[in-house]
């Protein structure tokens, strides 16, 4: 039942995307890599970027990019 073929992105000011599951971990680390000392509660237990974009992309479908934007991501089967 949980088989992620890809995932749908939606990202504040851009059109929606289609990602495969290494592409968001991608987009996810390279999110997180500015973001170190404003990361979620849940995520600060991850001292590896890595094991953080890993663990977002198995836990949640959004993350908080302040109070102009949003980024989300949904698993689709294709």
């Amino acid at each position: 039942m949980f088989q992620e073929d890809a995932y749908v992105l939606l990202e504040t000011n851009q059109p929606e995307q289609i990602l495969t599951p290494e592409e968001l971990l991608e987009k996810l680390k390279a999110i997180l890599v500015t973001r170190q000392d404003d990361l979620p509660r849940d995520v600060q237990k991850f001292s590896l970027l890595e094991e953080q974009a890993k663990y977002l992309m198995e836990t949640s479908c959004e993350l908080d990019v302040g109070p102009d934007g949003y980024l989300q991501w949904y698993v689709v089967r294709l």
